[in-house]
Order: C-alpha cells, then structure tokens, then sequence
C-alpha cells in the first residue's frame, strides 16, 4: 500500500531536454499521487549536432518515459514555433500520438513543414488563441500572450487543484514586438494575485543585465543602415522572426527597394504568415529568380543562413556557388542575428567568404540590427515582481545561465529557488519544492531515416574513423588455419607511408601474417582466435608507426 506522502496529489516537473542546455526542450507536469500521475507534456523540441556526432541531421530527447506512460499523457501543448520547442513533434508523436495544442502560427508551419518531409504522418492539432483556456485532463492551461522573436508566443498558467504553475516558455518585455500581440503584463499581474505557486522561467539572458530593446528599435536601424548602401544588400535573419522580415521589408521600401527571398525555410515561413495576415500593407516578396532583372541599387536580398548553415542560401552565396544569385564588391550583408552558441566556426567561414568578395558586413555590433527574444535580468525582475512566484525554477540554458538565474532569483527574494538537470522530478507545489525522484533521460538521434539511441546508429565508430580512420583486412585460411594467401589490406584515412617511406599496407600486412604464424598450429584451427590476432597485431602495429588507435576490422574465411 502507498504511504500517505505518495498518494497526495502535488505538482512535479520532468524536464527531459532543455535544463543544462540551449535546445532540445520537452517538459513534462505530472499531477496526482506519485503511483498515479497524469502527464501533461510542454514543447517537444530538437538540437542540431555537433562535430561530436558526425552525420547525425538531428538530436531529440529520448521518450523511454514517456513510451511507458502514454495512457497516463493527457496531451502535448506547444509554447512556439522555435525549432528547439516543436522541432521533434513529427519524429516523435507517432510514438505517442496524444492530443495536440498548438496556436495557429505554430500549427500551420508544422502542417507545412509536415508537407515537405517524405512520409511525414499528419499530426493532428487543436488551435488555441492567446488569452484561451482549455482544460485538458486534469489541467487547465491558459495560454497568455507573451513577446518573443516569433508570432503567437504564450506562456502557460497550468491550474490544478493543488494550485497553479507558470510555464514562461521563451519571453521578453516588448511592448512593440512588430507583429501580433504585445505581452500580456496586465494578466501576468492579475495572475498574480490568484496567486502562482511556481515559476518555470526561461534563464538564457539571466548572465545580462538592464533590459533588451524592442524590435521597433531594429526596424528604425535597419531602415537607417539601408539607407546608407550604395549597391544590393543582402539580409540574413532567423527564418521564424516575422517581426524582422515586416521590418525588413518596411526598411527595403522606405529605401526604394524591392525584396528577394532566397531560401525554402523563409518562403514557407513568409507563406504561414501571409496566410494569417501578418504581412498586410507589405509590397510584393519576390523569387529569386528576379534577382537576374532588378537593378543593383534597387535589391534587398533576404536570406536563410543566419547560423552558417552550409546548404543555406547565404553559405552558398558567400562560397559563390549559388545557382541564382552572386554578391559583388561594395555590396552590403547586414547580419540581422546573434550566433547560437557552437556556431561560431560556421558562421566565421561564411564571414571570411564575404570579407573576401569585399562585401560591407553590418552584424549587431556596428548597429542595432538585432535584438534578443529572452529576457535580461531587468525583465526577470519585472516578472517576479507581476507574479510573486513561491518557487522559481530556471530553465532554457546551460548551467552557466541556470546558476546565475538561481542567484538572481534569490536576489530579488524569492522564497524557494531549485536548480534541477533534465531527468530530475522535482517537486513544485503541495511540500517542499525539490528533486524527488529521478527519470529515463538521454537523446535520440535522427541519423538519416533511423531514429534511435546514438551507439545503435554507429555514431562511436563513426566519431573514431573521423579521427583515426580504419584498416579493414581479409584473411583466408585452409581447415588447418594456414594462410592461403598474402592478407587483402584497405586502409581509409591513414598516411599512404611511414616517416620511412614504407607502404602502411605492407607494415600491416606483415604484422598480420607475423601474428597468425605465430599462433601454435593447434590453435589455428579457430578462426575467431586468427582473426582476434590479426586485429590485435594490425591495431598495435599501426599505433607505434603512427600514434593513433585506428579502428580495426578483420574478415576471417576458411576453406
């Protein structure tokens, strides 16, 4: 029988991605005695890969739990458009497919996106507005209108009868966001004074102080710097910020200009918001194809890329190898984004094209070109002071931007602060707010058409043969375990020679046929025990001639 601590029924948070990193996030809220929770599941997010997995397209948290839990999962409500908050739904849903909750902007890019992906089976999604509640299982999740840097961004107020918690989703102060709703301060404090047990708040500008300007700043600087070139300027954004494409195109046209979209992410994103009025009262976008026609003086280029992806358009209008378009001397590329971090090198390479082709480069420190959508420590404090949260939770960062949310919070006095990693359940509402228990966590891999643990795809051998290489060899032997002839050799990624000048493939060849002669005749006959040798012996060889494990493949066949 459950003691009476675990049938009472509380409020506990499961972050299975998006606590100690940028990216990924899915969380989880569980109410109910602990043997018997329902599950309410926010954002369902990706990362994108980094060198420390070669060729893997995506990394999604991995769902174990959620698998194990899904006839207790009341449905899946999605705070934004971010791909690092409703990136995973098409991967991961059809492991679940629980009821779906998601505002119209949010909803018609996953049906588009949906659209462009072979196979993609259709999610099905119930549109909600800002300012709307809806009860789902024992939740009732009002979506308030907050700021960001895409349409539609809402905060969640999830009621239960053991109280209330505030999810901030990704959030900023602006009062003139350039598109769509302003933040909702006045339910924020009305919110307030019902009272917020929780806060689970986005840390990732915690580290800054005073208050990020608004996107109405961007729209007056971008017009003021377009003015000043004198050739095509190209403009690269994040493609979800519609804020900044109406301002953009504002600036183009106060600037006698017309607008070229280069990039599929950007059209689909442009065609969204059209279709939702939230381009009205804009000239026409054109294609890419009028770039041919235009005049020079009279073209603003506006482009994915801003993260130096290498297949986005601007890379490949940097390295000069796109089919359409060709940047000259003195034109301007204004950088209308901050780099994510892990992007750096990506984006620098891009910067070196341009700075080659002595392009004019305006990024956010020559003016106020971008701004961030995450609060400074500035609108935390406006925020605690809107909502007196009992307990703050910071999430959406790296432990660095955790840690100093947590320190903040206590600051400003906030009477419970938890820090916690993805994997914790923590505890919110109904005693003591902390770690309690802990969950299945980790990541998946999308690694082509495989979707699965990163060693099931091979990513570890992968990782090595990046640094190492391999040497693969084949062997054949008679019943009696001799060699019938001279080891086939391939080597992939190593020197052709030593510091000698002799072949590697001969050095290996004769530290494979060295160790299988050396083998007593009795023991020969086992070719698993031969071809263990010839692995050993190629591996060890390889390592003194050059210094580095390589990984080892041997093909034993006997005759």
């Amino acid at each position: 029988m459950a003691s009476a601590q675990n049938n009472k029924n509380d409020i506990v948070f499961l972050p299975l991605g998006g606590v100690g990193e940028i990216g990924m996030n899915l969380g989880l809220y569980g109410y109910g005695p602990e043997d018997d929770r329902t599950w309410l599941i926010v954002d369902c997010g990706v990362s994108f890969a980094g060198p420390e997995l070669p060729g893997i397209d995506l990394v999604l948290p991995d769902i174990k739990f959620l698998e194990e839990e899904v006839d207790n999962i009341a449905g899946m409500v999605i705070t934004h458009a971010h791909e690092d908050h409703y990136g995973g739904i098409l991967h991961l849903w059809p492991y679940l497919k629980v009821p779906v909750y998601a505002t119209a902007f949010t909803a018609g890019l996953l049906a588009a996106k949906a659209e462009s992906e072979p196979g993609a089976e259709e999610v099905p999604v119930t549109v909600v507005k800002q300012g709307e509640r809806h009860k789902i299982g024992p939740f009732d999740v009002e979506f308030v209108a907050m700021a960001h840097s895409i349409p539609e961004p809402c905060a969640l107020a999830i009621r239960t009868p053991a109280g209330m918690v505030l999810h901030t989703g990704d959030w900023k102060i602006d009062p003139t966001p350039g598109v769509g709703l302003p933040i909702d301060v006045d339910r924020l404090a009305a919110l307030g004074r019902e009272g917020v047990m929780a806060l689970v708040c986005d840390s990732t500008n915690a580290v800054r102080d005073g208050v990020s300007p608004s996107e109405a700043d961007v729209a007056e600087a971008l017009k003021d710097v377009m003015a000043a070139a004198k050739h095509r300027i190209a403009v690269t954004t994040f493609a979800s910020n519609v804020a900044r494409i109406r301002a953009i195109s504002l600036a183009a046209a106060a600037n006698d200009r017309d607008v070229v979209v280069v990039g599929r992410s950007m059209r689909r994103v442009i065609e969204v918001s059209a279709e939702l009025g939230y381009l009205e009262g804009l000239k026409p976008f054109h294609d890419e194809e009028a770039f041919g026609y235009l005049p020079r003086e009279k073209v603003v280029l506006l482009c994915t890329g801003s993260q130096g992806e290498n297949r986005a358009a601007l890379a490949r209008i940097a390295a000069g190898d796109h089919r359409n378009i060709a940047l000259s001397k003195g034109d301007m590329v204004i950088f209308s984004s901050r780099t994510i971090p892990g992007n750096e090198k990506a984006v620098g390479e891009v910067l070196n094209n341009l700075a080659d082709k002595d392009a004019q480069i305006v990024t956010d420190k020559d003016a106020l070109v971008h701004v961030s959508g995450h609060p400074r420590r500035g609108e935390l404090e406006q925020l605690y002071k809107l909502v007196e949260p009992k307990v703050v939770l910071p999430v959406h960062g790296e432990p660095l931007h955790l840690s100093a949310h947590a320190a903040f919070a206590k600051e400003q006095g906030v009477p419970e602060v938890v820090r916690g990693k993805n994997g914790d359940i923590i505890r919110l509402v109904a005693g003591k707010a902390g770690i309690i228990d802990e969950a299945p966590s980790g990541i998946l891999v999308k690694d082509g058409h495989i979707l699965d643990d990163p060693e099931v795809t091979g990513v570890r051998e992968r990782r090595k043969l990046s640094f190492a290489g391999a040497a693969v060899v084949a062997l054949v032997v008679n019943r009696s375990g001799d060699l019938l002839d001279d080891p086939d050799v391939t080597l992939l990624g190593l020197p052709d020679t030593d510091d000698d000048g002799e072949p590697m493939e001969d050095i290996v060849t004769k530290a494979v046929i060295g160790a299988v002669t050396s083998i007593p005749k009795a023991r020969r006959k086992d070719k698993n025990l031969v071809g263990e040798a010839a692995r050993r012996a190629a591996r060890s060889e390889i390592l003194d001639v050059w210094g580095k494990k390589t990984l080892c493949k041997v093909m034993v066949t006997q005759l």
